[in-house]
């Protein structure tokens, strides 16, 4: 392990920015723990249905403060893709030659997925499986892809938004809630919020990338406003506290996103760039560095295949309570009503990460290319290739 943290070190570029990449690696991590945490399967009737434990425990509303991390991931891509954008002007390279290889890595391991569970849905229904047990699945495996969607589009657009100062997103978010909520407009209208609404943190990203954000001032106008905006928006307006959809609510603020998402999303760009002098500092350690660099390495086959891996313990768990004659097993497909429920999902945890790293061992070459990594008989650093491409 020594060994493999001196030739990622070695192999890092100089000018490198770690700090963007452990913004990365922390908006894919509050991601993962996200979902494990408000996401529950109950076996009821032999079917299995989602919960989410914000339903019968809305003290735990915070959880999703700290999880729910996307405007973070969308302000590192603004700024890596206006970079990107900027570099390859100077060189006069098209852009349309990075684009591809950003798109390439993106969607590859999509392909990945969606391969296993139309096979996996397919067996399930052969076997038996009630159809609704097997929507349940597809659903929570499939809908984070509206993710990657929005966000391949912004990427391509980046030459046309690079320039567009977030107030503009904003100011249609604003206009599009203010006609929904407050003149009792068509809902349809909301989703127009998928893309401004997220438009918003990657211009930001964008006018980081131009050095425009150098000032700590910023950053804690943006986590000071952005936080009174969605605390006033929250209690004055009718918003739903929680960041993340709750099942049975009449209001999502992530399916549109709403004014009070971006509000909440601009806080947690402020506070993304209050860290990165912190960060800055943790990451001149190898092992640190190390650690964010192989996180990133996997970061799109972590986030596509973390479902998975917590639908594998759970699927693997009501088997073995069925072999053995127990019901319901707590925290894992029982129902989320009580702190018992919390406590032990909390120690379902270990075995969700584990599945997860079996998950990433199986599917991670589609991310890197689609082939396994082969020894190569350069005098290099065997980590250049990895620690280049984290």
């Amino acid at each position: 392990m020594r060994d493999l943290v001196r030739r990622i070190e070695a192999a890092t570029p100089p000018g490198r920015d770690r700090a963007l990449d452990a913004l990365r690696a922390l908006a894919i991590l509050g991601v993962v723990l996200g979902h494990w945490l408000v996401t529950a399967l109950i076996s009821d009737s032999g079917t299995v249905r989602g919960a989410s434990p914000l339903t019968h425990l809305p003290e735990f509303t915070p959880v999703s403060w700290v999880f729910q991390t996307l405007a973070v991931f969308f302000l590192v891509g603004g700024a890596v893709a206006a970079r990107s954008h900027a570099a390859a002007r100077a060189r006069h390279e098209p852009y349309r030659r990075r684009l591809g290889a950003r798109l390439g890595r993106l969607f590859r391991p999509v392909v990945a997925v969606l391969a296993v569970w139309t096979v996996a849905a397919l067996a399930m229904l052969a076997a038996g499986v009630p159809w609704q047990t097997v929507h349940t699945l597809g659903k929570l495996v499939l809908s984070p892809l509206w993710f990657l969607l929005v966000f391949a589009a912004l990427t391509a657009a980046t030459p046309l938004v690079a320039r567009v100062h977030p107030l503009w997103p904003l100011a249609v978010v604003l206009h599009v809630d203010l006609i929904r909520f407050g003149l009792d407009g068509p809902a349809w209208l909301g989703w127009i919020n998928v893309a401004a609404g997220w438009l918003v943190p990657y211009c930001l990203g964008a006018a980081w990338a131009r050095n425009g954000l150098k000032d700590r001032r910023t950053g804690w106008v943006l986590l000071l406003g952005g936080a009174a905006a969605t605390a006033l928006l929250v209690l004055l307006a009718g918003y739903p506290a929680a960041m993340v959809g709750v099942p049975g609510a009449p209001v999502s603020n992530l399916n549109p996103p709403t004014l009070a998402a971006v509000t909440f999303g601009l806080a947690q760009c402020g506070g993304a760039l209050l860290l990165l002098g912190p960060l800055r500092r943790a990451l001149r350690r190898p092992t640190a560095w190390a650690a964010v660099a192989l996180l990133n390495l996997g970061a799109m086959t972590v986030f596509l295949w973390h479902q998975t891996a917590m639908i594998a313990v759970t699927a693997t768990g009501l088997l073995a309570g069925e072999l053995l004659g127990h019901g319901p097993l707590l925290g894992l497909h029982s129902v989320p009503d009580g702190y018992g429920w919390v406590l032990a999902r909390l120690a379902w945890l270990p075995l969700f990460a584990a599945a997860l790293l079996v998950c990433c061992a199986a599917f991670r070459t589609y991310e890197q290319g689609g082939r396994p990594a082969r020894p190569s008989r350069e005098k290099r650093p065997a980590g250049a290739r990895e620690a280049r491409r984290a």
